[in-house]
């Protein structure tokens, strides 16, 4: 979906496919026509923006075969759909019954990680829409927390400094930007916009900036207007926003408020819980951790790393952070220029849901999905967005 802001320039709103799990090219394919197509359908749109996960195999099965990526580019434009997004955290993997910390693997340390977000920029520059120049891909944020010294943070930057200079000379062949973003994620090295700057900073090009997860900025309760001053200040280009809610408890030391969050405790992804008192975070790698203990303070609200449906909070005693994803969108498009041009709704738990929550065939996942855009799309117009066809 495209919107014209005011400045005149083109916002890009696409939803993430890392929903629908496929690790093969064939597996892809079916994405666009089992589930991409009928949420386009939904919204009466003859034009569809997704943001494309790529796995492992299937990247290298494009790579490989031009006339492969010339049949999925062709695919693409005949069911209504367009790329200007890839999503490169997930490396492989990501429909696994239990995904947990593998999501962190290959990190920036690893070769394969700048080789793979190379081919996925490869891959752009010959997806996106031919009136389109511009790409970005999110990728980790360099690596979860351990096991990550100053070796492996000097080979990081070194692998991002590379990675640039490899996207510069791919504008020089094709004429086509990609740009890099970060996406700071609670555990990570690379927790908070705040960490995010002094390492974007050592890497020093303007190719690599940061991609908010409104999400991640919630769960470690981030004020967004800080956030995103400091970035501004820094220099950081913010080069993505993933619009995604996380999970919220007012008042976790109630015993009904612990029984709905219980529910939320589920095997497949990593649910990072945090809170803050007098200033300080708190934080458990997962749910369960939480709940199971003493390892957060009950005074003061807790967040989960869960993405939620945009359009459907959970039912009380819980809540989602949406509050939060309006304020982002509203300092980042709402102002007489945009300072970011990718959107990409993102909200991948559709399938580790409460069960009552949990969509049971193909038609509710896309009605969910289009009710997500639908309230992005009304979001953008109230800020003074015009909707493209």
């Amino acid at each position: 979906m495209r919107f014209r802001h005011p400045d005149g320039s083109t916002v890009h709103l696409a939803y993430c496919t890392n929903v629908h799990p496929a690790e093969t090219l064939d597996g892809v394919l079916a994405q666009l026509r089992d589930h991409c197509e009928p949420v386009r359908k939904r919204l009466g749109r003859d034009r569809l923006g997704i943001g494309l996960w790529l796995a492992r195999d299937a990247a290298r099965a494009l790579i490989a075969d031009p006339a492969a990526l010339r049949g999925l580019r062709g695919e693409l434009d005949r069911r209504g759909l367009e790329v200007v997004t890839l999503n490169g955290f997930p490396y492989e993997g990501f429909g696994a019954e239990e995904v947990k910390y593998r999501v962190y693997k290959p990190d920036w340390a690893d070769p394969e990680r700048l080789t793979h977000t190379t081919d996925l920029a490869r891959l752009l520059t010959s997806l996106l829409p031919d009136d389109a120049t511009e790409g970005s891909i999110s990728t980790l944020p360099l690596a979860w927390r351990t096991d990550y010294d100053d070796t492996r943070a000097a080979t990081a930057r070194d692998a991002l400094t590379t990675l640039a200079q490899r996207l510069d000379a791919l504008e020089e062949l094709t004429g086509r930007s990609i740009r890099i973003g970060l996406e700071p994620e609670p555990g990570c090295t690379v927790e908070t916009t705040a960490d995010a700057i002094a390492p974007l900073t050592e890497v020093g090009h303007e190719r690599i900036g940061i991609c908010v997860d409104t999400c991640h900025l919630a769960t470690s309760f981030e004020d967004p207007g800080t956030a995103l001053d400091a970035l501004v200040a820094a220099g950081i280009p913010i080069h993505k926003v993933q619009l995604s809610a996380a999970l919220h408890a007012e008042q976790p030391q109630l015993p009904a408020v612990r029984t709905a969050l219980a529910a939320f405790d589920e095997p497949r992804f990593l649910h990072q819980t945090r809170t803050r008192t007098a200033g300080r975070l708190h934080g458990t790698d997962d749910l369960g951790e939480a709940l199971d203990g003493s390892a957060l303070p009950e005074t003061a609200p807790w967040r989960s790393h869960f993405h939620v449906p945009l359009h459907a909070a959970p039912a009380p005693p819980l809540t989602s952070t949406l509050d939060v994803l309006k304020d982002v969108l509203t300092r980042l498009v709402g102002g007489p220029t945009p300072r970011t041009r990718h959107l990409e709704v993102e909200t991948y738990t559709w399938q580790a849901l409460p069960d009552e929550l949990r969509p049971r065939a193909r038609t509710q996942l896309a009605d969910g999905i289009a009710a997500e855009l639908t309230l992005a799309r009304d979001l953008l117009v109230d800020l003074g967005l015009k909707e493209l066809p």
